[in-house]
């Protein structure tokens, strides 16, 4: 037994260290949001006295933060209906369908993964420009798919391998077309590896800088975390300010991580897992 306690402790105790870690940067960036520009000033590190919401508001209203929280939510809930769209059917034909070329085309989507934003952004940017969807949504949509589409892929046919094609077979002969196949068995079949990748969808996309820098250069197109790293130089002087963006746009990636861990966890593993 004091073996058994001391190993729980020797677990325990790191793990409570980090996440201390993880929670500490949040705590005190909330403390500063709560803080006057004054009062950051004297004391950086010390307690708010008093909760004070102006400078949400501020970054909220004045600072625009409410038009990029709106930009993001739509790219993001766009992005990801398509990538779960096209993923889960690229999944399904990949894993149960029967064509030549289907393992070349699966290590080709595989491919993808290797292959950073870095290295295509400058070709894609001229693409984009050449085809007038710079500084547009749509672009930006397109990207995302584009990008996080192999993931995707990747994780919906593994997942659709673990479903036995005896169930397939049986529906093509009670004649069933493939379509509805896909959707009256493979999609009902496939729901928690959907929410599980569309909940990681969401949260690459919505975390995502880069791509949004490069597609949305004017101001009012920005998503929401551009929208924060432009506060750090427009409010270098306002730090609380600064802070309250950052708040908020930690705020819907905090609370999908506290309600979805489950399924976050479950689609972190479910290409280990299936196939």
């Amino acid at each position: 037994m004091s073996r058994l306690r001391l190993g729980r402790w020797l677990i325990a105790i790191p793990m409570s260290l980090l996440a201390l870690a993880t929670i500490y940067p949040l705590l005190f960036t909330a403390n500063v949001a709560m803080k006057t520009r004054r009062d950051y000033i004297l004391d950086r590190f010390g307690l708010t006295d008093a909760l004070r919401w102006e400078n949400i508001s501020t970054a909220w209203t004045s600072v625009g933060m409410g038009r990029y929280f709106v930009n993001s939510l739509f790219v993001v809930t766009v992005s990801v209906l398509l990538l779960l769209l096209f993923g889960s059917m690229a999944g399904f034909a990949l894993s149960q369908l029967r064509f030549r070329g289907s393992s070349a085309l699966f290590l080709g989507c595989l491919a993808g993964l290797f292959i950073p934003f870095q290295v295509i952004m400058v070709p894609l940017a001229r693409i984009m420009a050449d085809t007038a969807l710079i500084d547009t949504y749509p672009g930006l949509i397109l990207v995302y798919v584009a990008q996080f589409l192999p993931f995707t892929v990747f994780l919906m046919t593994s997942y659709y391998k673990g479903i036995p094609p005896e169930i397939v077979d049986a529906a093509r002969i009670d004649g069933s077309t493939v379509y509805g196949v896909y959707r009256r068995i493979m999609l009902p079949l496939g729901t928690p590896a959907l929410l599980s990748v569309g909940i990681l969808n969401a949260l690459f996309c919505w975390n995502d800088v880069l791509m949004a820098l490069v597609m949305m250069p004017s101001a009012e197109h920005r998503t929401l975390m551009i929208g924060v790293t432009s506060l750090r130089g427009q409010y270098s002087d306002n730090i609380p300010t600064f802070a309250s963006g950052v708040l908020i746009a930690a705020i819907p990636v905090l609370l999908v991580y506290l309600f979805l861990q489950r399924q976050i966890a479950d689609g972190v593993a479910a290409g280990s897992t299936k196939g």
